[in-house]
């Protein structure tokens, strides 16, 4: 599989792992929209959010939850932080692998960024 996410996953392609563990991943977004800005992926590969199984729910929990722990840790959860998925192209979905994008560290106005 020709998939970015799953060979930095793997550590095929090298990156700055904030966090992992058997189930996800997360590292900072090379192009970031906000101060904070760390993308939480899972290790299994899955396309999209409009690919999820029902055996998925729990995985999806687990990144969110991830994301709170992260949030925690970088000191925005307090002021306050974005979580957003993107599905598919028009939904602004650049790499076919799900994702979850974490945001803060300023005040963040209407849409993504």
């Amino acid at each position: 599989m020709d998939c970015v996410f799953c060979k930095i996953a793997t550590g095929e392609i090298p990156g700055k792992i904030l966090y992992q563990d058997d189930k996800v991943v997360a590292f900072p977004d090379i192009h970031p929209a906000a101060p904070t800005h760390i993308l939480i992926i899972p290790r299994q590969h899955i396309p999209s959010l409009a690919r999820l199984s029902d055996n998925d729910t729990a995985l999806v929990g687990h990144m969110v939850k991830i994301a709170n722990k992260l949030a925690k840790e970088g000191g925005i959860a307090e002021s306050g932080y974005r979580v957003v998925i993107n599905c598919g192209k028009e939904g602004g979905q650049v790499v076919p692998h799900l994702h979850l994008h974490l945001l803060g560290g300023r005040k963040l106005t209407d849409g993504m960024g």
